[in-house]
This record gives structure tokens, C-alpha cells and sequence, in this order.
């Protein structure tokens, strides 16, 4: 893989990881009140959202001529991902993190897992990734291209990585 498309997926991944962290930190702080800390690692990103970003990259981007069928479809993608996960974490391993019965602006949730103000704001989400975040990273890899960048990228990619297994392996004994 190319220096640059390695860089551009990585800066991706990170990029959306830390923008699901300040929507939800954002979002709960309204919700309840007061900041909760959310995701499940360490750092200032959320997994699911850098995997929500990752697909919508490799799926949609070559689609980007029609933003109404990449709202769409991304709308679908990323709801099917967090109703899989969502799902996937309460049947298999007993955890919630996250349910919309409990949270306001929930409206047409289904078992908790999804709501319709996730999948819209994950659309339109997608769409902010697809038409000003990925465009600006581009210009930015390109102008910034060397081992500078790559080995940046690298730490980045590895040190969100080895958080987010951290974490998991820490949770319970923290």
C-alpha cells in the first residue's frame, strides 16, 4: 500500500475515532447533565466510530458524485454496524454500551440499539467525512508528504490500536 492512501486511511480512522468522542461527550453532557466519559478505551476516540468512518471511506467515497445516495446508504451502513454491535455486544458478551430506551431524542429506536437521530446524524456525518474531511486530508497528506508524516501517522494508528486493547484487557481492573 502507498505511503499516502496508509496515511490517509490511518488519519481517517483516528479523525472519526476523536469526532464520535466529542459528539457523544457533547450529546451525553445535554442528555444528563454533566460530562460522562464514553467509548471504550482510554484515549479520545470511540472504536465503532473510527470502524462507521472506515466503511464509509471504502464503501461510499467512490460514490461521492451523489451525495443523496451516499446519505442514504450511509445512513444504512452505519445503522446496520451499530445495530450489529450493539446487538452483537448485549447477546454475546452481556455489555450495553449504549441504549436508547434510557436517552432523549430516541425516537423510533428499535431495542435500544439504534434511533433514527443516530442513523440521521451518522448520515450527515458521513456526508461532512466524504465532502470536507476526506477532500482536506488529501490536499494535506499531499503537501505533507515524507517519513515525517508516515512515521506520524504510524504512532497515531498504533498508539489508538494498542488503546483500544489496553482498554479492554485494563477495563476490569481498573
Amino acid at each position: 500500500m502507498k505511503d499516502n492512501k496508509r496515511n490517509l486511511i490511518i488519519l481517517i480512522g483516528v479523525l472519526s475515532g476523536i469526532f464520535g468522542f466529542i459528539y457523544e461527550e457533547v450529546f451525553y453532557r445535554i442528555d444528563l447533565g454533566m460530562f460522562v466519559k464514553r467509548g471504550s478505551s482510554f484515549g479520545p476516540w470511540i472504536p465503532i466510530y473510527v470502524c462507521g468512518g472506515l466503511l464509509i471511506y471504502f464503501f461510499l467515497y467512490r460514490l461521492k458524485k451523489n451525495p443523496i445516495l451516499v446519505f442514504f446508504l450511509s445512513s444504512l451502513i452505519t445503522g446496520i454496524l451499530e445495530y450489529g454491535t450493539g446487538y452483537g455486544l448485549d447477546k454475546v458478551f452481556h455489555t450495553r454500551l449504549w441504549d436508547y430506551n434510557t436517552e432523549i431524542w430516541n425516537f423510533g429506536n428499535i431495542n435500544g440499539y439504534i434511533c433514527l437521530r443516530s442513523i440521521l446524524f451518522f448520515g450527515l456525518s458521513s456526508l461532512f467525512l466524504i465532502y470536507i474531511i476526506i477532500p482536506f486530508l488529501e490536499k494535506f497528506i499531499e503537501k505533507n508528504k515524507g517519513k515525517t508524516l508516515n512515521r506520524i501517522c504510524i504512532i497515531l494508528g498504533v498508539l489508538m490500536i494498542l488503546d483500544i486493547i489496553l482498554y479492554q484487557i485494563l477495563k476490569n481492573v481498573l
